[in-house]
């Protein structure tokens, strides 16, 4: 009797155990059970779906242009620093600063009456040094006098000439004459000054033409040659971006190895001196132009599984186009295939649509 009454324990003991770990499953079972009972539904009540809020585009054609874009400086056709190439005090400046001078002119000059001694004393030996040639000469023709006599009065008459030629032309250094059509600069010294060839008198410049430097990447090598046509712009006096059209006539021979960027000059004819060298500029290179191009903003394309997808708003909601591109600017993509004119395009949040998401054009409504 006891060991039955031992092994009824021992069965309760268990039951009650299962029944404990049974129980959290079966009342979860049956609350499902519950919830899973819907009530039907009512006439006029649909499900909501997500709308989202975009900026879009009628698609047209327009002028699709591939440029390069960089900086360059101006600076002018030519310009030099004047200076003696003698030393001695300035005794006449002939110059106004800032005009225009013409190639030849006396800027200045230096005092050289020194050499203007030193020039009439031998210009006054010329007669005599004619006339023993001369004697020496007709003697010679007589058998009077040698050969070697008559080459010696020759050549001291032609090393006369020669130091007159010498003396003309130190005299020549005393004077400062302008190298090329342009503007002279301000003047840094006054007459009474003492000048060395190291000293800068001061500045011409030509600024008609004027030069436009700029650099362009490696990738852009091929792409600019000797006539390429460019375009560079500056502000004028009121502040207004003004655009001007210059032509490449040099290129670098070689990258510049820190860079790796090719230096180029272009000129622009500035036959109005309206534009001063020194100036920052930005420049434009066109590449290729399509007068007729289908394009797109580079942000509304999707590159996906090997295709590009953009996404087009029919009837208020969104529909996926696989398109076929060709050129590829910085800011937009010629569609080749794929679109029409008149399409809609969603420009913005590309990302979060899906096919058949009801959208609202914000900037076309």
């Amino acid at each position: 009797m006891t060991k039955r009454v031992k092994w009824g324990v021992t069965a309760a003991i268990f039951l009650l155990i299962a029944g404990m770990i049974a129980y959290p499953q079966i009342k979860s079972m049956l609350t499902a059970s519950k919830t899973s009972e819907v009530a039907p539904p009512v006439p006029g009540i649909s499900v909501r779906k997500q709308v989202l809020n975009v900026n879009g585009e009628v698609l047209k054609y327009q002028s699709l242009t591939d440029k390069v874009v960089s900086t360059g400086s101006i600076i002018p056709d030519e310009e030099v620093d004047l200076s003696f190439e003698s030393s001695g005090k300035v005794v006449n400046i002939y110059f106004t600063e800032g005009t225009h001078v013409k190639a030849g002119d006396l800027l200045a000059k230096i005092n050289d009456k020194p050499l203007q001694a030193q020039l009439r004393k031998l210009e006054a030996q010329i007669p005599l040094a004619k006339d023993r040639v001369y004697r020496q000469r007709t003697l010679l023709e007589k058998d009077a006098v040698s050969q070697e006599a008559y080459e010696q009065v020759t050549t001291e008459y032609e090393k006369l000439m020669a130091d007159i030629d010498l003396v003309k032309a130190n005299i020549m250094q005393t004077e400062l004459r302008v190298p090329f059509d342009g503007i002279i600069g301000l003047r840094s010294v006054s007459e009474g000054t003492y000048v060395a060839p190291t000293n800068v008198i001061t500045k011409l410049t030509k600024i008609s033409p004027l030069k436009i430097e700029f650099s362009i990447p490696e990738r852009y090598a091929m792409d600019v040659v000797n006539g390429t046509i460019i375009t560079f712009s500056l502000e004028d006096t009121h502040g207004i971006m003004q655009t001007y059209t210059a032509k490449v006539y040099a290129v670098e021979s070689k990258l510049d190895m820190a860079t790796r960027s090719l230096k180029v000059r272009a000129t622009y004819p500035n036959t109005d001196e309206s534009i001063f060298p020194g100036r920052y500029t930005s420049v434009e290179i066109t590449k290729r132009e399509i007068k007729n191009a289908l394009a797109i903003p580079s942000e509304a394309l999707i590159p996906e599984m090997g295709k590009n997808i953009v996404y087009l708003s029919k009837n208020g909601v969104a529909e996926p186009a696989e398109v076929l591109i060709g050129l590829r600017t910085e800011s937009h993509v010629q569609v080749l295939e794929g679109v029409q004119p008149g399409d809609t395009l969603i420009t913005t949040g590309v990302m979060q649509l899906r096919t058949g998401m009801p959208v609202i054009i914000d900037n076309l409504n």
